[in-house]
């Protein structure tokens, strides 16, 4: 007995020493800034909330349950049967380039989008796992990206919609930081960046439905369904946030991750139409669909939100699900189909001209 009570408390003192001390958990807001946070609607009892009272605070013996669901379940083709292969392209392309307004994909639900002479990423997560630490999830489906992090120009602007890992990652946020102009985030998330060297002067929090000016551009950041956390206490110490990206000639919508809810039509009714909606279509599952959507659930946001287009993502990165690694495309363009909604999927690093309607993609995630 004695035994057992020591190889638990030397656990427990591990475990508190890994989550307090790993750089990778971030950073945590202070008394002063939580005064800050209750001028926000979303944040009640020291917590962010959704307009919706979800999700559920689940007990601990449920979240043992659903995490031994999770890594006990095999999934028959969860993962593709060999790395995805991305297009490339050149450091010298995207440095002089001068065109309209593109985007290059990199897998899940990260982007380099380039908009009126600007460089801007868009939730840059390009470590290797989703999790704070290497031993501790599965490999992203892409080892190589259309270009290597380290040859990116210089960033004029990070946007991030909320602090999980496979959205806010300490590696890449290292790799980019001296390199980046301004971080822009939803409230709280900020912290972890300081924590990890990035300059307050820097980051710019914010609000739902709150909008700033970057130079000719503007962003607006808007509500979402989710959820927020990063280490054992400190679930829902930030918010999360979908996000418009405004231009003279261009109009984009970045969903983040979300559960669907009439958050969708208001922000359509406000902001639409949207050439190009990003779509969360990805690691879905009814047992938590009330902070990701199902993909005809994902089709009818893009309807809500009036989207001349979608693109699905949140997908095609990693396997955080039980669902086949194809089943979000396939349902998602099902659903479209009936909706009479374009939807576009492009290879990891293939262009995507905002504006453009007629270019098609072939089914490049096929036997795969």
């Amino acid at each position: 007995m004695i035994t057992t009570l020591a190889i638990i408390g030397i656990l427990v003192i591990a475990i508190l020493a890994f989550t307090n001390l790993y750089p990778s958990f971030g950073g945590n807001s202070t008394k002063s800034q939580k005064v800050g946070y209750e001028q926000s609607q979303q944040f009640k009892e020291d917590k962010f909330r959704n307009v919706k009272p979800v999700p559920e605070d689940l007990a601990f013996s449920d979240k043992l349950s659903l995490a031994y669901t999770f890594f006990t379940t095999k999934v028959p083709n969860g993962r593709p049967k060999a790395d995805l292969i991305p297009q490339k392209i050149d450091s010298i392309s995207i440095a002089n380039y001068s065109g309209e307004a593109r985007m290059i994909w990199f897998g899940h639900s990260s982007f380099l989008l380039q908009i009126d002479g600007k460089n801007i990423l868009i939730d840059p997560m390009f470590g290797a796992v989703a999790a704070p630490h290497p031993l501790l999830g599965e490999k992203r489906f892409n080892k190589e990206f259309p270009i290597a992090i380290e040859q990116l120009p210089q960033i004029d602007a990070v946007i991030f919609s909320h602090d999980h890992y496979d959205h806010l990652d300490y590696e890449s946020v290292l790799k980019i930081k001296d390199k980046t102009n301004h971080f822009y985030t939803p409230l709280g998330v900020g912290n972890h960046l300081t924590a990890w060297g990035v300059s307050e002067s820097k980051i710019t929090e914010m609000d739902w439905w709150q909008e700033t000016q970057f130079g000719n551009l503007k962003f607006v950041c808007t509500p979402a369904q989710h959820f927020s956390g990063r280490g054992l206490n400190n679930a829902q110490s930030t918010l999360w946030s979908s996000w418009v990206i405004t231009s003279e000639n261009e109009n984009i919508f970045f969903s983040g991750d979300s559960g669907y809810a009439d958050h969708f039509k208001e922000i359509g009714e406000k902001y639409g139409p949207f050439d190009l909606a990003l779509m969360e279509c990805g690691q879905y599952n009814q047992m938590w669909s009330d902070i990701h959507m199902m993909p005809e659930e994902t089709a009818q946001a893009g309807i809500d939100v009036k989207a001349k287009k979608i693109m699905p993502i949140h997908w095609a990165g990693f396997k955080l699900a039980l669902h086949e690694w194809t089943d979000p495309i396939k349902r998602v363009e099902a659903k479209a189909t009936e909706l009479n909604l374009q939807v576009i999927a492009p290879q990891i690093g293939q262009e995507i001209i905002v504006k453009d309607s007629v270019t098609t993609y072939p089914n490049w995630w096929q036997n795969i």
